[in-house]
């Protein structure tokens, strides 16, 4: 019997797909290999249930190479401040990379409780400027706020391990009990704690728990696509055609960001995406 069904969590080979309110383990058959085709979670398939096997992908929206998952309509940009330190150039990446891939990018900065007075300013401001842009931006003990945003969304968590991802999605559900470890003092970083992708049924949406990541690569995009997943530009007209907001003195772009009105960590770090890119 063939029945239409969406892939909700993956360990190895193994595939679990949810028909209705029904679980089947399920393996792909083996044309997906001999296409060059791998089953990601948040597919939606056809499978075999009598042979629990997932005979047809259905068509994607979209898909992500780290964390491996498709279809999805968030990316909620988990952003530690402290134990470990803001990273901006991750953050600013990964908006780009999201933006890219047509799916909304909320960010959400944890770890707050661990700042001073100073510090804390500094993060409010840049609360400030990233929804002037339109990028929405919460902190993670805005629990119910969370809530409303990802309701009826499939929503992938991205951020540095140790940011504090499994931590939310503990948060938001407290009977999931998803395993979180401390950060390491002599490397800066967080242990990993998430070992594969799934889908966790949460406010009426799925949200994925993923594998912490720390690197990103822009290969796939081109240089005018970098420019173009940076929103704000594109309030600051140039009379320079196709500019790139790098080279040209009378560049919209740079005269705004002369003004204060673009961040300039932003700006620094296009400038570094377009070096590493290359193109």
């Amino acid at each position: 019997m063939l029945m239409n069904g969406q892939i909700i969590k993956q360990i190895s080979n193994l595939y679990t797909v949810k028909v209705g309110e029904a679980l089947y383990g399920c393996r792909a058959r083996g044309k997906f290999r001999a296409c060059n085709i791998s089953p990601m979670v948040g597919d939606n398939v056809i499978i075999d249930a009598e042979n629990n096997l997932i005979t047809e992908i259905l068509p994607r929206k979209n898909s992500l190479d780290r964390p491996v998952i498709s279809n999805v309509d968030i990316a909620i940009l988990v952003t530690s401040v402290k134990k470990p330190n803001l990273d901006l150039n991750l953050l600013d990446k990964l908006i780009s990379v999201i933006t890219f891939n047509n799916i909304e990018p909320i960010i959400c900065f944890t770890k707050v409780d661990l700042l001073n007075e100073v510090e804390k300013e500094t993060i409010d401001n840049l609360k400030r400027y990233y929804n002037m842009i339109g990028i929405k931006v919460v902190y993670n003990t805005e629990t119910n706020t969370i809530k409303k945003l990802i309701k009826n969304q499939l929503v992938v968590l991205a951020g540095q391990t140790g940011a504090g991802k499994s931590s939310l999605l503990n948060s938001l559900d407290n009977n999931l009990n998803i395993k979180t470890d401390e950060i390491s003092e002599a490397l800066g970083r967080g242990k990993h704690t998430t070992r594969h992708v799934e889908l966790y049924n949460i406010s009426e949406g799925y949200i994925a728990d993923t594998p912490g990541f720390s690197a990103l690569n822009l290969n796939e995009m081109d240089k005018e696509q970098l420019r173009d997943s940076f929103v704000e530009f594109s309030e600051y007209p140039c009379k320079f055609r196709d500019c790139m907001h790098n080279k040209e003195k009378d560049c919209g772009v740079k005269k705004a960001l002369e003004e204060k009105l673009i961040l300039q960590s932003r700006y620094n770090n296009y400038l570094l995406f377009l070096e590493e890119i290359g193109k």
